[in-house]
């Protein structure tokens, strides 16, 4: 910087001697252009500086209204970014010391002056003020840059000494800047080892005595002031002066309980459903793998069971998946409720739960658990303004009897499920090694039946209904026959429930429904009086949300007048969804289809139920047929059925008739209707077409005069 920097000068000087000595100065090194302000007291420089800028200001330490430091910080206040050189006399070194530390760039002592030096101490200072300010900008830049980051920032000296912290630093460690400053870093910054709960060593020690930077290890938790702690993770660097000497350390951390807490979240996820919150399949099949290795450390057994809801689909169906969602979250609380903290319950998907009884003396003792689930799944769930009821099948393997690892113990705890469903569900079953030649069966029928349909394997057989009076047929049953390619033919009684549990039922429905009405059409196009044509729905295909649509359309397809078509549906069928049946069969009733309750008696019986359905007959389920002739005495059942449909008004028809002692007394109680082995069994259409021209061959030699 050059003289010409300094244009503008004020002087603060009580002698007139020194200030005329300090202008001709000026004056001998060509400086005239240097505006000298001269004034004699610290008051008359304040009002100078109110109205005047200067670049730079001479103060004499000794004035009438101020002496010493005094005078400085009296200046400093009125003029704070301008350079300040102070005057004193050759005995007052200390007190120019003093000035320089109140914030003067520097002292001229007076009998010792210049010109050349003056000028040259003048340049310097407004040097060293300039300095100062960059300095100082800078400085102000650094903080608000270290407190506008989100990690917290501490700052310490060679001696491990706090020298700065920023405010996220004071934050977190609970100590503000002005108590922390001057103590050891190990009292405000105390860390942790979350596992062990051991202090870990100062990472500042490592940084300056190994002059690198350094980390804290992992699973570090910083204990704040108040006690409270805060999971960290840091970086530590030494901090180096001009010469590359290590002069302190900075460490710079961050609150990673988000980061940790998403961590733990997405492992936890990883793990578990994410509907109920219990283990999911990795984690179950890992904690039984763990309990087959500890039980026979302890003579114990493990027990897998799994487990299967009973109409489940048709609750989620009927309500929706938010009740469905709710009613799956109760059933599984309510099944950790029946086992005990060291067991496992675990959803597997859909409606399938599967247990771990880590530890069981018995077998039996899993059967207990087993049959506490059943009651307790079993008892209403008060899902929202609903009271629902669902049922569980559960299976039940034992290692080291059925399976030495968690794939096999829970493959046979799910055969054994299934095996319990079969045996009317709401049950439990151990496994045994003979249900797994079942299960490759049925899977191999389910294999089969998805082919089945177009490789055009079924068949419909006709069965003829007889009125009792008359001898005459009054219409025909279709029912379905399966010949495997290779099995042969295949009972439905073996593949109707396999196509039940696997949804193909629906698509097997409709491909009976359209091949009974064709053949029905066909039939009557060819001059040939059947009455009706009775086709069985399961429920499934009840459910189903385009069944009233589907069998509309098969009408219109076939050509068949809705009333020469007669549904049959089971009780159960009815009962479980009694206001939707209803309003299904009026949608049917009003186009003029009839409906049959199939197998009755062996359901709910209800006749305040009865009355509420647009039904046209009741099916007399073939179990009760046989105890005419095999418990003659017990006939009331049967007889209780006719009188109850003579009082509805509906017609009778009697199913499985196959003696003629059965006849005679189904006649004597005015049955009207029966079908049976004794007429005829189910045959192809040819032979049914037969039978619509002659009749059957025994009905009318029985029939009463």
């Amino acid at each position: 910087m050059s003289e010409k920097s300094i244009r503008k000068l004020l002087l603060v000087e009580d002698n007139p001697g020194d200030a005329r000595l300090l202008r001709e100065m000026f004056n001998d090194q060509g400086s005239e252009n240097v505006e000298l302000t001269h004034v004699k007291s610290i008051g008359d420089a304040e009002k100078h500086l109110l109205d005047h800028a200067v670049d730079i200001i001479v103060l004499d330490l000794g004035l009438p209204d101020a002496q010493g430091v005094s005078a400085v910080r009296r200046t400093h206040a009125a003029a704070p970014h301008i350079p300040l050189v102070v005057l004193t006399g050759l005995d007052d070194e200390v007190m120019a010391a003093q000035a320089l530390q109140e914030g003067a760039q520097d002292y001229l002592i007076k009998g010792e002056i210049d010109a050349r030096s003056l000028l040259r101490s003048l340049r310097y200072a407004v040097e060293r003020k300039n300095a100062e300010e960059a300095l100082f900008v800078e400085k102000e830049r650094a903080l608000v840059t270290l407190n506008s980051i989100g990690d917290a920032v501490i700052c310490t000296d060679i001696s491990g000494n706090i020298t700065y912290l920023n405010l996220v630093a004071e934050k977190m460690t609970g100590w503000p800047l002005q108590e922390a400053a001057g103590r050891p870093m190990a009292e405000v910054f105390r860390i942790l080892d979350a596992t062990s709960r051991e202090t870990i060593p100062n990472p500042m020690e490592m940084a300056v005595g190994e002059n690198r930077t350094a980390h804290l290890p992992p699973n570090c938790v910083l204990l704040r002031r108040d006690g409270s702690e805060i999971p960290i993770e840091d970086s530590v660097s030494p901090i180096h002066d001009r010469e590359g000497q290590v002069t302190g350390a900075v460490i710079v951390f961050s609150d990673v309980s988000a980061a940790r807490a998403m961590t733990l979240q997405m492992a936890h996820s990883a793990q578990h459903d994410f509907l109920t919150g219990l283990p999911n399949r990795m984690l179950f099949n890992d904690r039984v793998s763990q309990a087959i290795i500890l039980a026979p450390r302890h003579a114990k057994k493990v027990a897998v069971l799994f487990l299967d809801l009973d109409g489940f689909k048709h609750i989620n169906d009927s309500l929706g998946h938010a009740i469905g969602d709710k009613l799956l979250q109760s059933i599984a609380s309510r099944l950790v409720h029946c086992v005990r903290g060291t067991d496992t319950v675990s959803r597997q998907g859909g409606d399938e739960f599967v247990v771990l009884l880590s530890e069981v003396e018995h077998p039996e003792d899993a059967a207990i658990t087993a049959r506490r689930m059943l009651q307790t799944v079993a008892e209403p769930h008060s899902i929202d303004p609903h009271d629902l009821h669902v049922t569980v099948s559960i299976g039940l393997s034992v290692f080291p009897d059925d399976g030495q690892d968690a794939e096999t113990l829970i493959k046979n705890a799910d055969t054994a499920m299934y095996q319990a469903k079969e045996n009317g569900r709401q049950s439990y079953q151990f496994f045994k090694p003979a249900m797994n030649v079942r299960a490759v069966e049925r899977q191999s029928i389910e294999e089969s039946l998805r082919r089945a349909l177009e490789r055009e394997e079924f068949a419909l057989h006709y069965q003829p209904k007889v009125n009792l009076r008359t001898g005459e047929i009054t219409g025909a049953e279709a029912l379905i026959r399966w010949t495997h390619p290779t099995r042969g033919s295949v009972s439905p009684a073996q593949f109707i429930p396999v196509a039940e549990d696997c949804g193909l039922i629906v698509p097997i429905g409709n491909w009976v429904l359209r091949e009974a009405c064709k053949q029905a059409r066909a039939w009557l196009d060819a001059g040939l009086s059947l009455g009706t044509m009775a086709v069985n729905i399961s429920a499934m295909e009840f459910r189903h949300e385009n069944f009233l649509e589907s069998v509309f359309a098969i009408l219109g397809e076939t050509g068949l007048d809705p009333k020469s078509l007669e549904l049959e549906l089971t009780e159960s069928v009815l009962m479980k969804r009694a206001e939707s049946a209803a309003a299904v069969l009026q949608t049917l009733k009003a186009r003029g289809v009839q409906v049959a309750v199939d197998d009755f008696g062996t359901g709910y019986s209800s006749l305040s139920y009865l009355r509420k359905f647009p039904i046209d007959a009741l099916k007399i389920d073939q179990s009760f047929v046989r105890e005419i002739t095999i418990v003659p005495d017990d006939t009331s059942i049967v007889t209780a059925i006719i009188s109850m449909a003579r009082s509805l008004k509906l017609r009778v028809v009697a199913e499985g008739v196959e003696k003629l002692e059965e006849l005679e007394f189904l006649q004597a109680h005015q049955c009207e209707e029966a079908q049976g082995y004794y007429f005829s069994r189910p045959v192809l259409p040819e032979q049914f077409a037969k039978l619509l021209k002659t009749g059957t061959p025994v009905a009318a030699v029985y029939v009463p005069s």
